[in-house]
């Protein structure tokens, strides 16, 4: 009996992903890409994947991050890797503009083609509430500023937290990356 129990369970492991079948409760929440119009699941998407979730302000001390991030995407996406942008205006009100205008600053000036999401609120007490899931993952670490970075692991978890002074091509970023990369992707 407990065999039969135990085989059913490693099935269900096994299985593919399907739709309402998120198995990273954390990414099963729905976004619009920025200026979008249809929703995008998290886990649906970007399951199984390293994912560094990043939120963004076009008016800051650290927008030029933005090719950092980039690059960073660029050079890793092959490998099960996504950046993963959600502008913010929690900041002294650095991300004023509309999500078309976000969208063109970035494409323009920084060449930005990672996927961006809607605008969020990402300050604790205002927080979208997948913002609140990843602070309560990292330990009750909110972000403090934009361009705040979760990297969250293969399986759907918060792994660490890095601040806003933390830029895209920091060898300790990069190490943690790496480390996720080289993880098995669950299930398979």
């Amino acid at each position: 009996m407990k065999l039969a129990f135990l085989a059913l369970g490693l099935a269900t492991l096994a299985a593919p992903l399907q739709a309402g079948d998120c198995r990273a409760p954390l990414l099963d929440v729905d976004f619009r890409p920025l200026a979008g119009r249809d929703t995008v699941n998290l886990c649906e998407r970007y399951a199984g994947q390293v994912l560094l979730v990043v939120n963004t302000a076009s008016k800051c001390g650290f927008t030029p991050q933005y090719e950092g991030l980039e690059a960073l995407h660029a050079d890793l996406s092959g490998r099960g890797f996504a950046v993963l942008g959600f502008p913010s205006n929690d900041f002294m009100g650095q991300e004023p503009g509309t999500e078309e205008e976000i969208r063109e600053f970035c494409t323009n000036t920084y060449g930005v083609q990672f996927p961006m999401f809607e605008k969020v609120s990402v300050k604790q007490g205002e927080a979208h509430a997948f913002y609140d899931a990843l602070a309560g993952q990292a330990g009750g670490t909110w972000p403090a500023w934009n361009f705040h970075k979760y990297l969250v692991g293969r399986d759907g978890r918060v792994v660490a937290s890095f601040g806003s002074r933390t830029r895209p091509d920091d060898p300790g970023l990069r190490a943690a990356i790496e480390a996720e990369l080289g993880k098995p992707v669950p299930g398979a």
